[in-house]
């Protein structure tokens, strides 16, 4: 069972997205900092209070530990709420956060629990090829 996220400041993915005939709500919670096991871990800000929004690591906000986007985030799962633009159903997934190639665009793949269907969530104005 997925937890619904309550504020945005937990989060480092959140989506929202038509797939097809189907739907998907999509999020990735922050983590907890491996250095303190205290904190939790979110992009760098600059000293006005924005976040760095293209930052290369993400750093705790208790100790200040620094850890590489690419190493971090392979090891966040991601959740959603879908429905299959398949068969229509209406389901749960939790799958690791790890952005794959589909049909030529990079996208976070998941299965339909109900027929198997592969449901791609894509970057904002992707296109898969057909």
């Amino acid at each position: 069972m997925v937890k619904v996220p309550e504020s945005m400041e937990d989060l480092i993915y959140w989506t929202n997205r038509k797939v097809g005939k189907g739907h998907v709500k999509a999020w990735v919670y922050r983590g907890e900092c491996p250095e303190c096991k205290k904190g939790m871990m979110g992009k760098p800000t600059h000293p006005s209070g924005k976040v760095k929004v293209r930052a290369k690591i993400y750093v705790c906000d208790n100790c200040d530990y620094e850890v590489d986007k690419e190493e971090y985030e392979d090891t966040l799962d991601c959740e959603c709420i879908y429905t299959c633009p398949k068969c229509e159903h209406k389901g749960e997934a939790t799958f690791p956060y790890q952005r794959k190639t589909y049909k030529g665009a990079k996208a976070l793949v998941f299965k339909c629990s109900e027929c198997e269907q592969k449901i791609p969530i894509t970057k904002k104005m992707k296109k898969v090829k057909l």
